[in-house]
């Protein structure tokens, strides 16, 4: 009997830390850069071009400006990742961030998610970046913005490992683009 009890409890509470577990996003990527290369990717507005975004504001200190801008040619808060910031800086092993859901999720924009992003030396020439996305809510708005950076970060982190396998993202044709789609909006107002 005790030890059935003792199971039932077991059980129970493997259950309720499984229900306590929070939602995140977990992805890595091993990259051919060194750790310091890797670093500078995301602490610096030359290495966040090169992969993540055609402009961006990056001061790498904690309340600093982590401001990714996917397109730059919207109006201030429109941009994408305005306004986030670095929460913490571990040099050359983890940065983190606030992180706002993308203008077209309004309500889930007025909140904040938070990133951490990790580098792990695998070699001299190679390191391993992992990052983990959280304090996400849930239903509607949260759940759409949960799904869009689920493919976000995959594609962020492809580009960073092929922004060193051949060389920083043109930008050139996504700037193309958004200047279209801008010069249409504006002849149909």
């Amino acid at each position: 009997m005790k030890r059935r009890v003792a199971l039932l409890l077991i059980a129970l509470l493997a259950a309720t830390a499984a229900h306590a577990a929070e939602r995140a996003l977990d992805k890595q990527v091993v990259i051919d850069a060194t750790l310091d290369q890797a670093w500078d990717a995301w602490t610096t507005r030359a290495g966040i071009t090169s992969f993540f975004a055609p402009d961006a504001q990056i001061e790498p200190r904690v309340g600093g400006a982590f401001h990714v801008h996917i397109n730059p040619l919207a109006e201030p808060g429109m941009k994408g990742a305005d306004d986030m910031r670095f929460m913490a800086l571990q040099p050359k092993k983890m940065i983190s961030f606030d992180r706002n859901a993308p203008p077209h999720l309004a309500q889930a924009r007025a909140q904040r998610t938070f990133v951490i992003v990790r580098f792990e030396p695998v070699s001299e020439r190679q390191t391993r970046v992992s990052l983990h996305h959280t304090g996400w809510g849930d239903g509607g708005e949260w759940d759409q913005a949960y799904a869009y950076f689920d493919r976000a970060w995959g594609n962020v982190l492809a580009n960073l490992k092929k922004r060193f396998e051949s060389g920083p993202i043109d930008w050139t044709e996504w700037m193309a683009q958004l200047r279209k789609f801008q010069s249409e909006s504006v002849q149909m107002k």
